[in-house]
């Protein structure tokens, strides 16, 4: 018999928790046909509700379900992460406790694991519910991401991802702090066979990322997969080196031919005001990768745990 590890993130979803098993328990005919265990382990990524109490009402109902509890809020990545490292499947799956991930998927996500390949992942083709503004900027980012980086990202990629120990194995030795699960995904490599499906919407509570948490992850993404941005602060700097000494030359021959008259330094303001934007904006790039560096050389645990069942 093999085993399937189900890693559920959880943060603030008490009213999710029970809801999340009972769908996953929908299949439990095909886990019975297919000869599969199945281990739920819900990652409780240091909650304020009542979400670990939630997780424990359901292990006293059923063995199966298992439960790490976080020391504080050390965001999904390091959720995902934890359960990737805790988990004891052959087979593992990561999916959201708010049921935007559906269950259902999974016999699907299994005939093509029996066709060879190393996992199965899932991306929406629509995103049916979202903010408009917020799905726009989601689409740019894929663009600029394909654009600046080697790895492969696709639009609409969600966390949910059936995989074999093999390829969690691979994932997990990528230890870096700093994670980008979506990229390190694409980074690993394997033969993946991409689901697509129809956005759902949350049935209870609320989405806990907000749009500046999203874009904060965006950026987290493009320093993670991409030098880009420190080669553009150089390109840009190098630019402006030609433009000043093109000035100089003009400054040079104006004065030369028509003298120098006291005139236009509103205008030289504004191009001091200017390029010291651009000073700053390519100091702050090339700043981000200095401090996602600090932070890796420290070498701080990605999680910490609390109590573990």
């Amino acid at each position: 018999m093999q085993l399937l590890s189900v890693i559920v993130p959880c943060y603030n979803e008490e009213e999710s928790v029970a809801d999340f098993y009972d769908e996953l328990m929908k299949n439990n005919e095909f886990f019975k046909e297919r000869n599969l265990d199945v281990e739920i382990l819900y990652i409780d990524d240091g909650s304020k509700d009542r979400t670990v109490e939630e997780v424990k009402k359901l292990h006293e109902k059923d063995e199966r379900v298992r439960l790490i509890s976080f020391s504080r809020n050390f965001g999904k990545e390091a959720g995902i992460y934890a359960g990737l490292q805790n988990s004891k499947g052959d087979y593992l799956v990561v999916m959201d406790v708010d049921l935007q991930d559906p269950p259902s998927l999974l016999p699907e996500m299994f005939s093509y694991m029996d066709q060879g390949y190393d996992s199965v992942a899932t991306r929406r083709v629509t995103r049916k519910g979202e903010p408009v503004i917020r799905s726009f900027f989601a689409r740019m980012f894929y663009k600029l991401m394909r654009k600046i980086s080697s790895t492969e990202i696709v639009d609409g990629a969600r966390d949910y991802r059936l995989m074999t120990r093999q390829v969690a194995e691979a994932i997990l030795s990528m230890k870096e702090y700093n994670r980008f699960t979506k990229g390190i995904y694409g980074w690993v490599g394997f033969k993946t066979k991409w689901l697509e499906f129809e956005n759902v919407e949350r049935k209870k509570g609320e989405t806990k990322w907000s749009f500046w948490k999203l874009l904060k992850y965006s950026l987290e993404g493009i320093l993670a997969f991409s030098t880009v941005p420190a080669t553009l602060a150089s390109v840009i700097g190098i630019l402006f080196c030609i433009l000043a000494f093109l000035l100089v030359l003009v400054i040079i021959v104006r004065t030369a031919l028509f003298g120098d008259p006291v005139a236009g330094w509103p205008s030289l303001v504004c191009i001091i005001a200017m390029v010291s934007g651009v000073q700053l904006f390519c100091l702050g790039m090339v700043g981000q990768y200095v401090a996602k560096t600090y932070l890796e050389v420290k070498n701080r645990p990605i999680y910490i745990v609390k109590e573990e069942i």
